[in-house]
């Protein structure tokens, strides 16, 4: 009975939160509180705002002076390694002579975070028109910051995407009523990411600004990808900001019922203040290498690729699956037109090998065929994910994935060596190396946020090792085709991206760009970074023909999956072997099982893996 009051309680409350939009009237008195103590300074009085000079920037001038409509010029660069990928971040908005607009899915408030915000509102000080668009459930969660950041300067403005119950803090509470009461609407995320300057330069991939993206936490880090591309594509990037920076699920500060009700009770309004780093050397750091022109020209400038075609896809702001709306899954419906196309070879990157139904469909299609592609798929370990959940959806379907859509999976080990040497190799150079850390990460950081989105956005840690020393985890998304065509962006051809959240990025199309891809992803699925997931090896045949025709019936059913001996397990290079396919006769002789979850701890995220494998098929699509 309590439990079932306790879940009136919550839809009533929910209910009512959901009617409790600002009024006009609270609005105004918010705006014209603002617009009293905003601050209206300019540090630059130049017509260019004092912007820095920018080799990234100039290239993206001289792209554009060469392009006409009908051959088009790019500069592309493939953004690997973390260092580069927030220096680039860096010197462009300091470069930005006009507008800088910032699109993102999680912003958080540790080092990577308050870099770049403190960036932006410098940015603004000069002159700069900055426009920052984040999704409300992951980002800001600080009313402080926000009372802050609506005055730091008149030239900075800031929006939330699909706020809970029209508030910028979305409480455990609130989080479950939002559940209840409009699910539909709650769960649909903007998941975008874009850095787009002067509408002639811009980055878009899988990196929020949170120090994990960047290599930049002290106990787990994302191996991640962006793509900087310089020409005419920014402008579609900036037409794409454009829409979701107008659509009505994007609110301005002052309408949102805490920060209001915050800003009208201010005694005194709040001032910017410079950040507080945890490791300020390491901040100080990027920001060097952000200025130098040796450094830049090694690691951003020279790696350029100058392309012809390059294409910048967006879905629509509230995307759904109803099919009247299925113009709002632009993005989405292109990739799969990718993977269709393929004749030769699909590398398909991502850190949730959870396939939707249309997915499942094409690559099946794929596989009928009397000469099917091969599809490599470098995808996470239990070992490796943050989104433990999500994973044992992975591990429930091996055996379609690799009897029924020919996978060749490799998960990725906790300990990637190709992890850590990136990070390494992009400080050479610098006059000061990376410093040791100086503080442990503080234990608010180290606590889950409760979400049904798995761990995605969270600050949750993976499941325990067996193990130690510094982990990864893939967070990279994307795809080459054949070696003609290669996307990067945010979309991890799994069902939340197909049907909730909005996607991005880009498609390029030159066989140059395609090979670094390529080898890129590939460096990744090397046996010192990854496992194989291959059939178990016959020992008995006829048990193990009734152990794999018990796991396949278990496998089917929407509940009750318990059995324990899956079709598949993962498997590990013995020393002195090359690598082979699992479908190569020598394959037993040279690699060895290292059973389904290596490395992993018993744990109750363990047990929890077994349990959503066994009873979680239904949450497939929010996960």
């Amino acid at each position: 009975m309590s439990s079932r009051l306790f879940s009136l309680s919550l839809l009533l409350a929910a209910l009512l939160l959901q009617g409790c939009a600002v009024s006009r009237a609270k609005i105004h008195q918010a705006d014209l509180a603002v617009a009293d103590t905003i601050d209206r300074q300019l540090t630059c009085q130049q017509a260019d705002h004092c912007a820095q000079p920018s080799p990234l920037l100039q290239a993206a001038d001289s792209a554009l002076a060469q392009s006409t409509p009908e051959q088009p010029m790019h500069v592309v660069t493939l953004l690997d390694d973390s260092e580069p990928a927030l220096a680039a971040r860096v010197n462009l908005v300091r470069a930005a002579r006009k507008s800088i607009d910032v699109q993102t899915f999680i912003w958080a408030q540790d080092d990577a975070g308050q870099l770049m915000l403190n960036e932006l509102v410098q940015a603004a000080r000069r002159g700069v028109t900055v426009r920052i668009l984040a999704d409300q459930l992951f980002s800001f969660n600080d009313l402080d910051l926000l009372d802050r950041l609506v005055r730091a300067s008149v030239n900075l403005h800031v929006r939330l995407y699909n706020p809970t119950f029209h508030n910028a803090r979305t409480p455990p509470l609130e989080f479950a009523a939002g559940v209840i009461c409009c699910f539909m609407k709650f769960n649909q995320r903007m998941h975008n990411k874009l850095l787009v300057v002067d509408d002639s330069i811009g980055i878009t991939g899988g990196r929020n600004y949170e120090d994990r993206y960047f290599n930049w936490d002290d106990d787990f880090n994302y191996v991640d990808r962006d793509v900087m591309v310089a020409g005419p594509a920014a402008r579609e990037m900036a037409d794409s900001f454009d829409l979701f920076w107008n659509h009505r699920r994007s609110v301005p500060l002052t309408h949102l019922r805490d920060l209001n009700k915050r800003i009208l009770s201010d005694d005194e309004a709040p001032t910017w203040r410079p950040p507080q780093y945890r490791r300020p050397l390491r901040v100080a750091q990027v920001q060097q290498a952000a200025e130098d022109p040796s450094w830049l020209h090694a690691w951003l400038v020279a790696p350029g690729i100058e392309v012809g075609n390059v294409d910048y896809f967006s879905d629509m702001p509230t995307k759904t699956r109803a099919p009247k709306r299925a113009r709002a899954q632009v993005f989405t419906r292109h990739i799969m037109h990718m993977i269709a196309s393929a004749k030769r070879e699909v590398l398909l990157q991502t850190p949730y090998l959870v396939m939707s139904d249309q997915a499942q469909k094409i690559f099946r299609r794929l596989h009928k065929r009397a000469e099917p592609p091969r599809i490599v798929v470098s995808t996470n370990s239990l070992a490796s994910t943050d989104a433990f959940a999500v994973y044992a959806m992975s591990y429930k379907h091996r055996k379609r994935y690799l009897t029924k859509f020919g996978f060749e999976i490799h998960e990725m080990k906790p300990h990637a060596v190709a992890a850590a040497v990136d990070n390494e190799l992009a400080n050479l150079g610098m006059d000061s190396p990376t410093p040791a850390p100086e503080t442990a990460t503080p234990a608010s950081a180290r606590q889950a946020r409760f979400h049904l989105l798995g761990s995605r956005g969270s600050s949750s840690r993976p499941a325990p090792l067996l193990s130690e020393g510094r982990r990864f985890g893939l967070h990279a998304k994307s795809i080459v085709v054949d070696d003609n065509f290669a996307m990067v962006g945010s979309h991890n051809f799994d069902p939340r991206s197909d049907h909730y959240n909005t996607e991005s990025g880009v498609i390029v199309y030159d066989r140059h760009f395609a090979d670094e891809l390529r080898s890129s992803i590939l460096r990744d699925t090397q046996p010192e970074n990854a496992w194989v997931i291959a059939p178990r090896r016959p020992v008995v045949p006829v048990l193990t023909d009734i152990n794999q025709a018990i796991g396949t019936v278990s496998e089917h059913l929407p509940l009750f999956d318990l059995w324990p001996f899956r079709y598949a397990t993962s498997y590990d290079l013995k020393p002195g072997c090359q690598p082979l396919l699992a479908s190569d006769p020598n394959f037993f002789n040279c690699y060895r099982p290292v059973g389904d979850f290596p490395d992993v701890a018993l744990s109750p995220k363990l047990i929890i893996t077994r349990l959503i494998t066994a009873f979680g098929v239904g949450a497939k699509g929010i996960l």
